[in-house]
């Protein structure tokens, strides 16, 4: 960390920046696990027949989250971080009461996808801050934490949803979400501080825009792990989309869903932690590109399995959460690859980066998800298929060349495609 870098931290302390960092990027985990044991009763309360169709609920929100993340970035490198955080997540706010009055299940999804733009700006702006304050390895680091900490949302999301419709309506999950979004836009405007320096703040202009995208889109090693880990949040939100038909058709869990699927994404934190402790000592590409070749095999393995139709609930979780531990060390350190090269620009690489991310994933996921027959077939080959895709990006990325650190001699000029890294010459690329 620099120290204007420092200084822009002096009245926060570490462990409350990434709990709140932490808090901003798990606007959208909550906002899509809180509401999946809801599914049921929002397809009833609007006569939905088609029970795939209960996914647009996810969907909806996913796509307006994912085109949004390209507006906030930008703004967030011209105006500074903080104002448009606000400003989203008054959109989200508003959003989340539409959707408790809405009289159609049109007019829900129409609200989904607002609340979904509303989301994106304390995502962008979350990994925008943390590319201000941190590089290299360091960031790996940090945003393993920060994952580590978020990951807590999915784990108990689905069982708080459960809750209130036991105690309530459905409606009653949506009013919290709206309460979350009121308490963390108060919170950021309190304490998060801002870290993009006012020398560093350029006017806007379809010149500057164009620019700089094409900055980000033409650096290989940003384009490239972010279409790999589009295709390996594809498997996740494969996985969101069709997770309550499975538990519930496929293994009869019903009840205790809500327990299922938080204990399954506990393997999430193990592997953040996991990450955070190791990245600095053995490099994001050993750690994420060995990842991503034990994912495939998993999911290989997986899918034989299933075709034999043995499985039971209890290795179907016990395979899935050995993916998800891969899933981890893949989405920790590949974020961090791509935002590398473009610390300058940290705010619009951001937004390029979630919009890819997000888009596709959702893209991927829906199309998984309606392939949906009854079986596990479909979500498990879409994990062998995307993992190779992971793969395949990662050998562009690098040039055909995997789990290899690149380092900058003392006094000499970084590699072209990481030239624009804030870290000191000298210090480990990976």
């Amino acid at each position: 960390m620099t120290p204007a870098q420092s200084a822009a931290l002096r009245n926060i302390s570490l462990g409350e920046f990434v709990v709140l960092i932490a808090a901003m990027m798990a606007m959208t985990a909550l906002s899509i696990d809180i509401m999946l044991p809801a599914l049921p009763a929002i397809a009833d309360a609007y006569n939905v027949l088609n029970e795939n169709d209960r996914q647009m609920v996810v969907t909806a929100y996913v796509i307006g989250f994912g085109l949004a993340q390209l507006v906030p970035g930008p703004i967030s490198d011209r105006f500074g971080r903080k104002s448009p955080l606000l400003v989203f997540l008054l959109i989200y706010a508003v959003a989340s009461v539409l959707i408790v009055f809405a009289p159609s299940f049109e007019m829900l999804l129409l609200a989904r996808f607002v609340q979904g733009i509303g989301s994106a700006g304390p995502r962008v702006v979350a990994l925008a801050v943390v590319r201000d304050c941190f590089s290299g390895r360091h960031m790996a680091r940090i945003m393993s934490y920060v994952i580590m900490v978020f990951i807590i949302v999915p784990v108990i999301a689905p069982s708080i949803g459960g809750a209130l419709l036991l105690a309530g309506h459905w409606q009653w999950i949506f009013w919290l979400l709206f309460g979350a979004s009121v308490l963390l836009l108060a919170w950021s405007g309190l304490r998060l501080p801002e870290t993009r320096a006012e020398a560093l703040r350029l006017p806007i202009s379809v010149g500057s825009l164009v620019r700089d995208f094409k900055t980000v889109i033409t650096n290989r090693v940003t384009l490239f792990y972010t279409i790999g880990t589009s295709a390996i949040f594809g498997c996740m939100l494969a996985y969101i989309n069709s997770a309550q038909q499975i538990y519930a058709d496929i293994f009869g869990v019903t009840d205790a869903f809500p327990l299922v699927f938080g204990a399954v994404a506990c393997v999430l934190a193990v592997a953040s932690f996991l990450n955070g402790r190791l990245v600095e000592r053995l490099g994001m590409r050993l750690l994420g590109h060995g990842a991503v070749l034990a994912f495939i095999l998993i999911a290989a393995v997986h899918l034989g399995i299933a075709l034999t139709e043995t499985e039971d609930i209890y290795l179907f979780c016990i395979l899935l959460g050995a993916n998800f531990l891969a899933f981890g060390f893949i989405m920790a350190n590949f974020n961090a690859m791509a935002m590398e090269p473009v610390g300058r620009i940290g705010g619009t690489a951001s937004s390029f980066i979630g919009c890819v991310q997000t888009c596709g994933a959702g893209i991927l996921g829906y199309f998984v998800g309606q392939a949906y027959n009854g079986t596990v077939v479909p979500l498990l080959a879409s994990y062998v298929a995307f993992g190779v895709i992971t793969l395949i990006a990662a050998l562009i990325a690098e040039r055909g060349r995997l789990f290899a650190a690149r380092w900058a001699p003392p006094n000499q000029p970084l590699p072209h495609d990481v030239a624009d890294r804030t870290a000191s010459a000298g210090s480990p690329a990976d």
